[in-house]
């Protein structure tokens, strides 16, 4: 049988990893389909119809040949919470199958997390709401921070950053990048930009590439700029840091003498939210 934990290069951590930290109770179990649950820690939320439709084919001619690894779920004997597989498991399902070739494993919330997270990204899964949401869920619910994920996942500092940025955006260009109807390219571009929601219309409308999006955001930006490079290199610095440790535009006002304003620039309530939590939490 093909080892269900070969690691594959170039990720910080990979399942076999994970598994090797992790207390193995059956590495040779058989589960039925009715006893197991969906993880909540799933970051993703989209299965590709016609991939699944192909993995759903393969299982009814071949079997499942990667077991899924499930934890117990709310101490239920009869009751096993996905851990890593899930796409496997709705395979089966369609395929017909009432069991499923299981590891069981004792894990935490925040290994179940890790595993998930680590299984999309190895398989490149995620769209980039989805990866993003999975790196601040780590980031917020078990004080990760940026370096520590990106040492983790395997992946540079300023990618994991990016990511993060996405979102920023308002709601409804964070619904076109999960639609793919704008690329994470253009999205990158859409950060931080006052017309953001007008600019994603039109890279839809006309078709942009990301090139024409980028000279389309330099115009609009205009004065944006110039206020920008009059601005104190420490004082962008500062500005910089806050925007990547929160996740939300930061603006810093100083005045000639050492008094100003510190603004947070929020996109809806989730983040007003998150922001008066850090705060309370903090002071």
């Amino acid at each position: 049988m093909i080892n269900p934990f070969k690691p594959k290069k170039g990720l910080g951590r990979g399942l076999s990893s994970l598994i090797g930290d992790s207390e193995v109770k059956d590495s040779n179990s058989t589960i039925s389909i009715s006893s197991i649950v969906r993880s909540k820690y799933q970051p993703r939320k989209k299965f590709e119809k016609e991939s699944l439709e192909e993995l759903t084919g393969s299982i009814k001619e071949r079997g499942i040949i990667q077991p899924i690894i499930v934890r117990k779920f709310d101490d239920q004997d009869d009751k096993f919470e996905i851990v890593a597989g899930e796409r496997r498991w709705q395979a089966a399902q369609n395929a017909g199958l009432h069991e499923v070739p299981a590891v069981i494993i004792k894990a935490d919330n925040l290994k179940s997390l890790e595993f998930a997270i680590v299984e999309n990204v190895q398989r490149k899964d995620l769209n980039p709401i989805e990866e993003a949401e999975g790196y601040k869920r780590l980031i917020d619910d078990f004080q990760y921070d940026q370096e520590k994920v990106a040492k983790f996942i395997g992946k540079s500092r300023s990618h994991i950053t990016n990511c993060l940025r996405l979102l920023m955006l308002p709601q409804k260009i964070i619904q076109h990048i999960i639609d793919e109807k704008i690329s994470q390219g253009h999205a990158k571009i859409l950060v931080g930009l006052d017309n953001a929601q007008l600019l994603a219309e039109k890279i839809i409308s006309k078709k942009l590439s990301v090139r024409q999006t980028e000279a389309l955001a330099k115009i609009t930006k205009g004065n944006k700029s110039v206020i920008k490079r009059n601005k104190d290199s420490n004082i962008l610095d500062i500005e910089n840091q806050l925007t990547e440790k929160i996740g939300m535009k930061v603006h810093v006002n100083n005045k000639k003498n050492n008094s100003g304003t510190l603004t947070f620039e929020y996109k809806g309530s989730d983040q007003m939210e998150r922001l008066i939590q850090v705060i309370k939490n903090n002071y």
